[in-house]
């Protein structure tokens, strides 16, 4: 009840007359003067000694106006702040996405969409699947790209495309020297996989109850990578996204039974505004169906 007050308040403590500070509020004298005592009255303390409309400040209202005059400063701040934020040429869009989408997927996309919008300005987060989503539900982004693909009520999401998964083996391995293989000649193997709340780690449960096993997990970890590197020192199998670089430590077959890919989709709060630039990407990003450069 304060908050609307603090603005007359300053202003009168500005000029130390109320017809003048009501002048420059654009408000008339008798709401501002009443403002003014039912501001006092909610403090308990008298801020102004008058005399007729001159006012001068009392130590109260000296120390009153010190802590009013930085919380206007930082109401407006905030305001200036999103503001930017929603500005349609040079707004901001929070935007979360997996760790293996971080050193193509997502930076080709950026460059692509900012041959329109150069301007806009981008808060980038990596994470897995589930972090990213709650993070979406707490308002900290505006959207994801995830998978596997979310299905809440509280949620829109949207299928993208989708990325192969392959058998990953060490190069000295069995079936090294096979191009293709079915799951289930790796049901005997031990495997390495992402630590569960991983959207590929729920992928690679899947996949294996599917082709008729439950996988030996011999380690969990959190970086593809690590994995890759886990078997490459001969310490199991995985399935894994192709990787960014190749690796010729490791041999990557091709899965053709069960089907083994991963949905990609951007996700984001169902009946949640979206500021100009924020719909402007998700429109971007909605064209981008099938063509995701996502492995």
């Amino acid at each position: 009840m304060l908050a609307p007050r603090l603005a007359y308040f300053a202003g009168v403590a500005r000029h130390e007359h109320v017809t003048r500070a009501a002048h420059e509020l654009g408000v008339p004298q008798s709401t501002l003067s009443r403002a003014m005592v039912r501001l006092e009255q909610d403090l308990g303390v008298t801020l102004f000694a008058r005399k007729g409309r001159t006012v001068s400040l009392t130590p109260a209202g000296r120390t009153f106006l010190a802590s009013a005059e930085r919380a206007l400063t930082e109401v407006e701040r905030a305001a200036e702040s999103v503001r930017a934020d929603a500005d349609p040429a040079a707004g901001r869009v929070a935007f979360g996405f997996l760790h293996t989408m971080g050193s193509e997927t997502v930076p080709e996309l950026i460059r692509a969409f900012r041959v329109d919008h150069p301007r806009v300005r981008f808060t980038l987060v990596q994470n897995y699947g589930e972090a990213m989503i709650e993070r979406l539900r707490a308002g900290e982004l505006d959207l994801c790209l995830t998978s596997p693909v979310p299905d809440a009520p509280d949620l829109v999401a949207r299928r993208l495309d989708e990325q192969r998964l392959r058998l990953v083996v060490p190069d000295d391995h069995r079936l090294a020297r096979r191009k293709r293989v079915r799951l289930v000649e790796a049901a005997d193997e031990t495997f390495v996989t992402l630590e569960p709340g991983y959207g590929l780690r729920r992928i690679t449960d899947a996949l294996c109850a599917e082709a008729g096993f439950k996988p030996r997990v011999a380690f969990e970890g959190e970086e593809i990578e690590t994995l890759r590197g886990l078997v490459a020192a001969g310490l199991g199998v995985a399935l894994l996204p192709p990787p960014t670089v190749a690796r010729p430590d490791v041999v990557e077959l091709t899965v053709t039974a069960p089907r083994a890919v991963r949905e990609i989709g951007v996700a984001w709060l169902d009946g949640h505004p979206d500021t100009a630039p924020v719909a402007a990407f998700k429109r971007f990003l909605l064209s981008r169906r099938g063509h995701l450069r996502a492995g």
